[in-house]
């Protein structure tokens, strides 16, 4: 009789270890209340958005979240695109009024420019 109640014991024992685990990795169950459609708990800055907005941009994680070292080196090489592409507006807009420039000037002695 005593060795069958030290089995009810232990197996008691080992079921509330397995039960505090499994509370511990996924949670009691309790559920979050649902966002509006379309919203996101992700923050983003204002336009424009910089490759340093997109670098230190951070997901939440959970337990069969993403591969954060991924999504990291994902996020980095649009952050890098993002910079590239700003930059090369930029010079273009540069450009652009350089040409502007030029052409008032020609065209500031009086001519219309146009026969």
């Amino acid at each position: 009789m005593a060795s069958a109640l030290i089995y009810v014991v232990i197996v008691l024992a080992v079921a509330a270890v397995v039960y505090l685990l499994a509370v511990l990795v996924f949670g009691r169950g309790e559920e979050l209340e649902p966002l509006r459609p379309g919203a996101t708990p992700t923050r983003l800055p204002p336009p424009p958005v910089t490759g340093h907005d997109v670098r230190s941009l951070r997901f939440q994680q959970v337990f069969r979240g993403y591969k954060a070292s991924e999504v990291d080196w994902a996020l980095d090489r649009l952050a890098d695109e993002l910079d590239d592409a700003r930059q090369r507006v930029a010079s273009l807009e540069q450009s652009l009024r350089e040409v502007e420039s030029s052409g008032r000037s020609r065209d500031g002695d009086g001519s219309t420019g146009r026969e």
